[in-house]
C-alpha cells in the first residue's frame, strides 16, 4: 500500500481484531505468528494515522468556524 492510498479505517480494525484472535487462539508456527505480528503492527500504524488525519480535520473545521463548538448529550 502506497502513502497516498485511502484506509478504510473500519476494515483496519476489523483485520486487526482476526489477527488478535488468530494470535491468541491458533495453534501457529512461530513464522506465522510473526507474520501476522508484523501484519498487524502495519495496520495499527496506518489506522493511528488515519486518526491523526482526522483530528486534524476535526481541528481545521472548528478553526474555520471559529471555534465554535456545542455540545449535547447523544441520548437525546
Amino acid at each position: 500500500m502506497t502513502k497516498h492510498e485511502r484506509v478504510d479505517f473500519g476494515a483496519e480494525l476489523a483485520q486487526l481484531e482476526d489477527i488478535v484472535r488468530r494470535l491468541e487462539g491458533e495453534e501457529l508456527d512461530l513464522d506465522e505468528a510473526l507474520r501476522l505480528f508484523e501484519d498487524g503492527v502495519q495496520r495499527l500504524r496506518r489506522a493511528r494515522e488515519q486518526l491523526a488525519l482526522a483530528e486534524v480535520r476535526v481541528r481545521q473545521v472548528l478553526a474555520e468556524r471559529g471555534g465554535a463548538l456545542r455540545v449535547e448529550p447523544l441520548d437525546g
